[in-house]
C-alpha cells in the first residue's frame, strides 16, 4: 500500500543493482569504462558506481526514462544492436552473480543534482519505511532530509521512491568531498539540535536503513 503525490510527468528510473563475482570485478569495470557508450546511445545514463564501503563486490547504475514505452523501445532496440550485445552484454553476463532491478519516481519536491565538483564520493542510502506511502512518512522523512542538507556538509543528488519492487523504499543518494568529510559532518549533524529533532520525528516510520559509499566509474555521468 503505497499512496502520495508524485511528481506530474512519466519520467521514472530504472534502479539496477549486479552482484559481481569477486574475482571479475576488475575486468567488470574495465569493459564498462571502455564499452558503457554502446549502451548509453540508446537512452540516459544518470550514474554508474561500484561499491567500496556497506556492501562488497556490487555495482550500482540508475537509467533514465521518459515513459514506460520508451524503455520499452529501448530494450527493444538493444536486442537487435548487435555491438553491445557482442561487445559489452556477451562479456559482463559471465561476471555476474545476481541482478536486481527496481523502478522508481523522484519525489515529487525533489529533482536531480549535481556534485558542485567531480572527484568526490557518493553514498547510496536505503531506508525501508513503514506501509502507506509518502501520505503517511512524507513530511516527517523531508523534514530530516532538509535538515541534514541544512548543515551544509552534504550535497543531495536525488530521492527515489520505489514503484516497482519492494515497495515503501526510498534510496536517497548524497555527494560528499571525501569519506572523512562525511565523517566530519556527520559528527556535526549529531550535536546539531534541528537534526536530531527532525530524525526523532522521522524514524517512527522507519523499519531499517542501509548505507553504502559509492565510487563513479569514469564513465559515470555523476562523478
Amino acid at each position: 500500500l503505497a499512496t502520495g503525490p508524485r511528481q506530474n510527468n512519466g519520467v521514472f528510473y530504472e534502479i539496477r543493482t549486479y552482484d559481481v563475482k569477486p574475482a571479475k570485478m576488475k575486468e567488470f569495470l574495465e569493459t564498462i569504462d571502455k564499452y558503457l557508450h554502446i549502451r548509453t546511445a540508446h537512452s540516459e545514463l544518470v550514474g554508474f558506481w561500484y561499491s567500496e564501503l556497506g556492501a562488497m563486490n556490487k555495482v550500482f547504475h540508475i537509467w533514465k526514462y521518459d515513459n514506460f514505452a520508451h524503455r520499452s523501445a529501448v530494450r527493444h532496440a538493444l536486442a537487435n544492436d548487435k555491438e553491445w550485445q557482442g561487445k559489452l552484454i556477451s562479456v559482463i553476463l559471465p561476471l555476474v552473480e545476481k541482478q536486481h532491478n527496481e523502478v522508481a519516481y523522484l519525489v515529487p519536491w525533489c529533482q536531480l543534482g549535481k556534485p558542485p565538483k567531480e572527484g568526490g564520493v557518493y553514498e547510496w542510502v536505503t531506508f525501508q519505511m513503514k506501509p502507506g506511502g509518502p501520505a503517511l512518512w512524507g513530511e516527517a522523512f523531508r523534514a530530516a532530509i532538509n535538515a541534514h542538507i541544512n548543515t551544509g556538509y552534504t550535497r543531495l543528488i536525488g530521492v527515489f521512491h520505489t514503484e516497482y519492487g519492494l515497495l515503501n523504499t526510498v534510496h536517497v543518494l548524497w555527494w560528499n568531498e571525501s569519506p572523512d568529510h562525511r565523517a566530519a559532518g556527520r559528527h556535526s549533524a549529531h550535536e546539531d539540535a534541528r537534526v536530531v529533532a527532525a530524525v526523532r520525528d522521522s524514524v517512527r516510520f522507519l523499519e531499517s536503513q542501509q548505507n553504502v559509499l559509492l565510487i563513479p566509474l569514469r564513465c559515470s555521468p555523476l562523478k
